[in-house]
């Protein structure tokens, strides 16, 4: 019997892991940040739990940690969806992709931590969903593709 018959979604813990790497990261780079005290517990939760759950099956503990970090990005999103509209910025603001502002790779973080742990949550049923199956994968490719695209082609200076 095959790896691949015992479990079909073995791509989605590539993504995990994929995942896991990006959180684990993205906790570094929070150091400096002045609000260090809400970004660094919500990436390495978001870590912890994807690199977990690329080991082994979820349980209950896991599964509240995947929500503790799914509702800390939650506030986080309005946090800083709240800070960009009270500097003056309009709706359109919301939806930019401009990377080189912190609101904006702000708001990106606490929205792949969001819908990482949305897919992980979904999945950890016993009929996991379709959604779960190409969710994953889609995640990480524009995930990893936004960063790359920003990092391979912005060459103007980041707003911090």
């Amino acid at each position: 019997m095959s790896a691949t018959s015992k479990n079909p979604f073995i791509g989605v813990g590539i993504c995990n892991l994929s995942m896991a790497f990006l959180f684990g990261l993205s906790a570094c780079f929070q150091f400096n940040d002045s609000d260090w005290y809400f970004w660094i517990p919500l990436y390495t939760t978001a870590f912890i739990v994807n690199l977990v759950k690329w080991a082994k099956k979820p349980n209950s503990r896991m599964r509240k940690m995947a929500k503790f970090a799914m509702w800390l990005g939650f506030f986080l999103f309005i946090k800083v969806s709240i800070e960009d509209l009270a500097v003056g910025r309009t709706v359109a603001g919301l939806w930019s992709l401009n990377m080189r502002g912190r609101v904006v790779r702000e708001r990106l973080g606490s929205g792949l931590v969001i819908s990482s742990m949305f897919l992980l949550l979904r999945n950890s049923n016993t009929s996991p969903a379709q959604i779960t199956k190409y969710g994953a994968p889609i995640l990480v490719g524009v995930a990893y593709g936004l960063s790359f695209l920003f990092f391979a082609f912005q060459h103007q200076e980041m707003n911090y």
